[in-house]
């Protein structure tokens, strides 16, 4: 009877230590977090990255540090990789890449080494609406001249719009569109358009009226697509991506890239992160986006916020990811995959 009375009270004794261990998964007092970003710096991505890691802190249980690091590559596939099999589980680890992950994963990217359903989704700032501009020298000046006329644009890695949607109008719609290839990323590819290497280049929106509002009052650069399902409130008179195509197959695969938006500027952990990490960070994230300090410091950089929950994302990367594999096999052959 008194060993069976040691054995409990070690058992409670052992239940008890682990209670506080449980606890600490989701406290991150003394822990800093780390926004590893797909893109270079100065582009969307990095604006929003960085913006997150200035507040998040705040919100999370023990107030990390937060900290944004670049980690560009392969069409921001690179950070995605890291992030699903390098990166720690425990919560300090978050990232945010191009919003095509979950398309370059159905389409079978060799370079994909994740599972976008299985990512641990955070939360969105902004949703995502890339636009094609031209420069205002190019011969092309709308999507029937790039029917008509090849025109020069800057290609940022194989798992990029930039990249995905000229290569994709050339086989579905008949446009001539040369893709230059080697850019890091949006910025990059700007400064090049405006010294004259490229013609035309794939920017977030937000960022042309903003960071480039004095081209447009100029009217250096026209905007003739935008990566859309429907035409933005912002761009009535330039055609949406997903308004194109002359058959329901050609809707269909222009319409797999115009349905990216959704998934924006998401944030995201590995696969497996702690239950109690992953609730800490989601609910951290949903309550910094409704604080005043945060949304008046999004004001400061023009940051159009357009905020969704990890449920919203999920469905999206989901829909995205149950595309007819009619659909699918088509792309491929268009990508040569």
């Amino acid at each position: 009877m008194k060993r069976l009375t040691i054995v409990a009270a070690a058992l409670s004794i052992a239940a008890g230590a682990g209670s506080p261990a449980a606890a600490q998964d989701g406290d991150f007092a003394g822990k800093t977090i780390t926004i590893h970003i797909g893109n270079t710096a100065g582009g969307t991505y990095d604006l929003m990255g960085r913006l997150v890691a200035r507040h998040l802190g705040r919100f999370l249980p023990g107030h990390p540090t937060v900290i944004a690091e670049n980690m560009p590559g392969a069409g921001t596939l690179r950070a995605a990789n890291y992030i699903a099999n390098v990166a720690p589980k425990n919560g300090t680890a978050l990232g945010i890449v191009s919003e095509t992950l979950a398309v370059e994963q159905a389409l079978k990217n060799a370079a994909v080494q994740y599972d976008a359903a299985t990512l641990t989704w955070i939360g969105r700032v902004a949703a995502s609406n890339a636009v094609h501009i031209q420069w205002h020298t190019s011969k092309v000046q709308s999507i029937d001249d790039a029917k008509k006329f090849e025109g020069t644009v800057a290609g940022t890695g194989p798992g990029n719009v930039a990249e995905i949607v000229p290569t994709l109008l050339n086989a579905v719609i008949g446009t001539k569109f040369k893709i230059v290839r080697g850019y890091p990323a949006a910025n990059e590819s700007m400064l090049a358009m405006e010294r004259g290497e490229i013609e035309g280049a794939a920017v977030n929106w937000a960022t042309v009226k903003t960071a480039k509002a004095q081209w447009l009052r100029e009217n250096k650069v026209k905007v003739i697509l935008q990566d859309l399902p429907r035409r933005g409130p912002d761009l009535q008179d330039v055609p949406a991506l997903g308004e194109l195509g002359d058959n329901i197959e050609a809707k269909q695969l222009l319409g797999l890239y115009a349905n990216t938006g959704a998934i924006g500027r998401s944030f995201f952990g590995p696969p497996g992160t702690a239950p109690s990490a992953a609730r800490a960070l989601r609910e951290g994230f949903i309550a910094m986006t409704k604080d005043p300090e945060f949304i008046a410091d999004a004001n400061k950089i023009n940051a159009e916020l357009d905020i969704g929950t990890a449920d919203e994302i999920l469905a999206a990367v989901k829909q995205t990811l149950d595309v007819p594999e009619s659909v699918l096999r088509r792309a491929r052959e268009i990508f040569g995959r």
